[in-house]
């Protein structure tokens, strides 16, 4: 019986296997050339076959004719004006970037704000030398100095010739954290100094994160990435004016909590 279980089994991972290797339908090939990035595949209407692809940071729907010849790229509705991509695209294609994209950020270079077990975390390319950076800074002390919020700066330098500077001399601090902390609360009197020269490992981590801002299609500071309730994530760019600080954030904590 055991040796029948293992060939049933080995059969099994033959063919998916085989599955997974399957060559793509002819006309989805060239839009891979393109740089199409085709992650599942659905049923459509009326013989339709659709396959949801990445591009970029973008979810794009493709459908085969019934003849299978031929490729038609964009949404498509119903006579009600329903889209009929959507679902699926949410499904094969931005719940998987959203926990892909989320990763890349814990992955990159960052300085913790607030405490280790905070049950909140917001990821915030920011570069020393933005001031809409230091207002979401001050906007976000009662969510942080509360516990309820750890904000992890994903240091850039783009603003200015010396924010590279600046950023590597944080990075460079003994204490990251409290460099940034300083810096920030003395705002214009900051003495923080830039490094006359970056260590060419700290170097290396302010490109991959100003890689990472490109990668993400956000083009300058403050770009703050976060989960909504939902679990899904969600990005907001500058200082987020009133009630989107919470939506951001969460609830505002009261008064000394």
């Amino acid at each position: 019986m055991k040796t029948i279980l293992l060939a049933t089994a080995g059969l099994a991972w033959a063919a998916m296997a085989t599955a997974e290797v399957e060559p793509l339908p002819r006309p989805l090939q060239p839009l891979q050339q393109m740089g199409l990035e085709f992650l599942g595949s659905f049923e459509g209407p009326d013989q339709l076959k659709g396959y949801a692809a990445r591009y970029q940071q973008q979810g794009v729907a493709v459908y085969l004719t019934p003849d299978r010849q031929h490729a038609l790229v964009g949404t498509l509705y119903d006579a009600q004006g329903q889209d009929l991509s959507a679902e699926h695209l949410d499904r094969l294609v931005f719940a998987a970037m959203d926990q892909a994209n989320w990763e890349k950020l814990g992955a990159s270079t960052w300085i913790a704000d607030g405490k280790a077990d905070a049950p909140r975390i917001v990821y915030v390319f920011s570069d020393p030398n933005c001031p809409f950076c230091s207002m979401f800074w001050k906007q976000a002390r009662p969510w942080v100095d509360s516990g309820q919020v750890q904000l992890r700066h994903v240091m850039v330098g783009i603003l200015r010739e010396e924010s590279a500077a600046l950023a590597a001399a944080m990075l460079a601090s003994g204490d990251p954290t409290a460099a940034l902390l300083e810096h920030e609360r003395d705002g214009k009197r900051s003495t923080l100094k830039p490094l006359k020269k970056i260590p060419a490992d700290i170097a290396g981590q302010l490109a991959a994160n100003l890689a990472l801002m490109t990668e993400l299609q956000v083009p300058a500071t403050p770009a703050i990435f976060y989960r909504d309730d939902a679990g899904r994530l969600q990005n907001h760019r500058g200082a987020p004016p009133g009630k989107m600080l919470e939506a951001i954030l969460g609830t505002q904590p009261r008064s000394g909590g």
